[in-house]
């Protein structure tokens, strides 16, 4: 059976028809809420330095190395191998915890990697949509450390992947999703899974929702007291929401809104964990209010700078977890990706994923490295910064010290350095110099026209030039 005929890469939201159901729900207002707790919002201020994450999505579909997650949901975006029943597909899949034995398990070498990168933060998927868990849960025996691993002194995944990255000086994020396929009280095998959403009414059968609740409750709760300090709790399926809270973003999925809530108690979840991190920071992601202390546009970048905290989160090959011949991105454009997104107020999330046996890809830490060879030297420019007023132009891009009392310009290349670059909107200060960060040198500038002109030394960067330089006062 050739199971790698699944599409890897369907992230495209199909249409449908179901928008007659969904006629009645008033979307809601995207608009960012700041939170009140003075812990988190110094918490969220201290992510805010940070600028450049990790996030690795790692489970049993590494074994086959195909989409995670999505290939068992029954949604006509999703396509599989037609000559497999729907339900034998779902068992070989659930089944793939019997062949998930990563004995090579090394998240010294992820936290590693992720450092020579310039990395600062990590989200570690603790449990994706499938249900399977990657720390060692009392609530389920569908974990990693009751199948193949469970012998393994490691078999705990969770607590040594944040072990490995907190002795790199990294914030801790959880990656948890909230629903949960897995789980009898989510999809319940008296009825089909149509879709990503729980197959009954929770109107009709409330016990078994408070099952699920209480389920999902203990699990967030396991993660908060037995694995260390937590910065981030990360939860994923925003259809897991209360009816009331559906907004546009929602509705542009095109996937079908069921006709009750999907509540799952945000704010005991929130307050419960709180009590054991404080100063915790929840991103409840599409979710918006007080529960998504920042916002994750995904595989995107906005037009525009953003006022509020944000990331966006997005793939360095066209996975997030592990697939065979992956196409990863160049050094190159996940740093201008970088660049612009800083510019604009947010912070880079960039998704990798192990092999089934527990090592990163030799080309995924190559990428790494190279990316990392631009940040060592550049990154005075990136990381504690914020965003500035004149922000762009053209492929110059702008940053400044949290003070304000430096600016950073950041020309992105495309190979070969120019002879002169010249940018308008952020002036230096008169009589100051600029300064070419990656090798100090000072640059001689002039100002005509409204535009600022300098001729630039010998380079042999083919990534991005960066300059510091004080600002006019009057900007």
């Amino acid at each position: 059976m050739k199971f790698k005929s699944i599409l890897f890469f369907c992230f495209i939201f199909y249409t449908n028809n179901s928008f007659s159901q969904q006629n009645d729900i008033m979307p809601q207002s995207t608009q960012y809420e700041a939170p009140f707790d003075s812990l988190v919002k110094k918490k969220l201020e201290h992510w805010q330095d940070k600028k450049f994450g990790m996030i690795i999505h790692w489970g049993i579909y590494a074994v086959p190395g195909i989409i995670e997650s999505w290939s068992i949901c029954s949604e006509d975006w999703i396509e599989r191998d037609s000559t497999m029943k729907y339900d034998d597909y779902k068992k070989w899949y659930w089944g793939l915890s019997e062949k998930f034995n990563p004995t090579a398990f090394n998240p010294e070498q992820w936290a590693k990697a992720g450092k020579d990168a310039g990395m600062k933060y990590l989200v570690f998927t603790t449990k994706h949509h499938d249900g399977f868990a990657m720390f060692d849960t009392k609530e389920s025996d569908y974990s990693i450390a009751k199948g193949p691993f469970a012998n393994n002194p490691k078999k705990d995944v969770a607590k040594y992947v944040f072990d490995a990255f907190r002795k790199q000086n990294f914030m801790i994020g959880a990656y948890f999703s909230k629903p949960d396929w897995h789980s009898q009280y989510y999809w319940w095998d008296k009825y089909a899974t149509a879709n990503r959403n729980n197959n009954y009414d929770i109107r009709k059968n409330p016990w078994r929702w408070n099952m699920f609740k209480s389920y999902t409750q203990n699990q967030i709760n396991e993660l908060m007291n037995n694995y260390g300090s937590i910065d981030i709790l990360w939860l994923d399926g925003g259809w897991v929401r209360p009816r009331s809270s559906v907004n546009d973003e929602v509705l542009s999925w095109g996937a079908p809104i069921p006709e009750w809530s999907q509540d799952i108690d945000m704010p005991k979840i929130a307050a419960d964990a709180r009590k054991v991190q404080p100063g915790l920071i929840v991103v409840d992601r599409t979710v918006h209010g007080q529960f998504e202390n920042y916002q994750t546009p995904e595989q995107k970048i906005p037009e525009k700078q953003l006022d509020y905290p944000w990331e966006s989160c997005m793939t360095l090959g066209g996975a997030w977890g592990f697939v065979p011949n992956d196409q990863y991105k160049s050094a190159r454009e996940v740093v201008h990706k970088l660049v612009e997104i800083v510019a604009k107020g947010g912070s880079l999330l960039l998704g990798v994923g192990p092999k089934a046996d527990g090592t990163l890809p030799d080309d995924v830490i190559k990428k790494l490295e190279e990316i990392g060879m631009w940040t060592s030297k550049n990154g005075t420019a990136i990381y504690g910064t914020r965003s500035t007023k004149n922000y762009h132009d053209g492929q110059n891009w702008f940053t400044q010290s949290k003070d304000g009392k430096t600016i950073y310009g950041i020309t992105l290349l495309n190979g070969t350095a120019p002879k002169e670059i010249s940018w308008k909107g952020s002036i230096p200060k008169k009589g100051t110099t600029i300064t070419l960060l990656s090798n100090k040198q000072k640059v001689k500038w002039k100002f005509i026209d409204g535009r600022v002109h300098f001729d630039l030394p010998n380079t042999d960067e083919k990534i991005a030039l960066t300059f510091s330089f004080t600002p006019e006062t009057n900007q």
